[in-house]
């Protein structure tokens, strides 16, 4: 069973660092995207930054400067990595992926559970 697991949210201080990690299981044959997502209350979930299957990234002109996506393949792993924190980046950040597995070769779309990321003095 393919799934995505998120960690390393929490709380940090304006202008601190926080690195999230977004690790994906099972039968993985391969990864077409790899996205970071974030939601905040009231909001609309909103694409942060994305890399494609040539680990090429991109992220939105909001957080731009200051979030950066990466990528290790041996692990199945995508990172961002938050510096500069601002209190609006306060959000629950949402892993998501576009795979297939060894069973049928399929693309399918997958979300990680989220995990809250709390900029605040």
């Amino acid at each position: 069973q393919v799934q995505l697991v998120e960690s390393g949210g929490g709380l940090v201080q304006p202008g601190g660092s926080l690195r999230l990690s977004c690790a994906a299981s099972g039968r993985i044959f391969n990864i077409y995207t790899m996205d970071w997502y974030q939601q905040a209350p009231g909001k609309q979930r909103e694409l942060v930054c994305t890399t494609d299957g040539r680990s090429i990234t991109n992220c939105a002109d909001s957080v731009k400067g200051r979030f950066t996506i990466s990528r290790d393949n041996a692990k199945n792993t995508v990172y961002l990595q938050i510096n500069s924190a601002k209190p609006e980046d306060t959000a629950v950040y949402y892993c998501h992926a576009e795979l297939s597995d060894y069973i049928d070769y399929l693309r399918r779309s997958y979300w990680g559970q989220g995990t809250q990321v709390t900029v605040s003095s």
